[in-house]
């Protein structure tokens, strides 16, 4: 998948490259080694976001609004091997990032069921290595305007895009680093946090066995989870039975602020909406909201 970024204006060069061997700043892949990592950080990390059309602009204003941050130039531009045509553009906050993609055609199977994107630096490297850590190629790597991408999947039913940009980007540093969430079930989350674990080098932080039901709208029950850590990010593993009231499943991302209650405010005014309010729970205050468009997000803040 496409990302638009500051060196948009350059795409053109930037594609020329992308299909010129050894012209890139990462290795090729005869030089990859799948056994070192090839996460670039955390900033560098995007939640995919898809809306309709119509929808791009509120999404826009709502989602800086209640973050901050700053949009690169909407474009209209094929982000799929296949043709399609979508806008696209980057929203970058000191809380996360988000890749928009707003299609006017169709979209390509099986784009839209990534959650996230991570930028690499060794894009065959990365393939190598996932492959080898257990996870399934939906779509082998393909060019884009300003690099390369491809979609895999992990053990679970996980998908997540890779990508690489021919020239290195330059972000800065997150203040509070997001954390990826994904559901698994309790059949396949060992084999999962296996393959994640051995891709992205990472270290599994904290594994509750009986974290609090509120967390995933289940008051009166408990459930595993488990808190990851790597160059590329936080990942939360929500080990459930898939018994799960709305809207729980549906959030990709979990974003940290200092204050909940100033941010909740600033999304109310914004035409966002609380879908599930505030509670605490193992050390969070949190909640869950909904962005013009349908984008579901969990936002919380560390109990003082």
């Amino acid at each position: 998948m496409n990302r638009i970024r500051c060196v948009f204006a350059s795409s053109l060069l930037v594609f020329s490259l992308a299909n010129r061997p050894g012209l890139g700043w990462s290795a090729t892949a005869q030089r990859s080694d799948p056994t070192s990592t090839v996460a670039v950080g955390p900033q560098y990390d995007t939640t995919h976001v898809y809306v309709a059309p119509e929808n791009v602009d509120a999404f826009v204003k709502a989602f800086l609004g209640t973050f901050g941050g700053t949009s690169t130039k909407q474009v209209v531009v094929t982000v799929t091997p296949t043709p399609s045509s979508t806008s696209s553009q980057l929203l970058q906050t000191p809380v996360g990032t988000v890749s928009l993609f707003g299609f006017k055609t169709p979209v390509p199977y099986p784009f839209g069921a990534e959650r996230t994107g991570y930028l690499v630096t060794d894009l065959d490297g990365a393939i190598v290595s996932a492959k080898s850590a257990g996870a399934d190629v939906l779509v082998a790597p393909f060019p884009d305007p300003i690099g390369r991408d491809a979609v895999i999947q992990w053990p679970g039913g996980i998908n997540m895009q890779l990508y690489w940009h021919t020239t290195k980007p330059s972000y800065t540093a997150f203040q509070t680093i997001p954390e990826n969430r994904v559901y698994v079930s309790p059949v396949r989350v060992n084999d999962f946090l296996r393959s994640f674990l051995a891709f992205s080098h990472g270290k599994i932080v904290s594994d509750d066995p009986h974290a609090p039901g509120i967390e995933i709208g289940r008051p009166d029950a408990t459930f595993r989870r488990v808190r990851v850590e790597s160059v590329f990010g936080k990942l939360t593993v929500l080990v459930t039975d898939g018994h799960l009231p709305h809207p729980y499943g549906r959030e990709s991302t979990g974003y940290e602020v200092s204050s909940l209650k100033d941010t909740l405010a600033k999304a109310q005014s914004l035409s966002v909406s609380i879908l599930v309010q505030p509670y605490s729970s193992s050390g969070r205050n949190a909640a869950i909201v909904e962005f013009p468009g349908g984008y579901v997000a969990e936002i919380h803040e560390v109990s003082k």
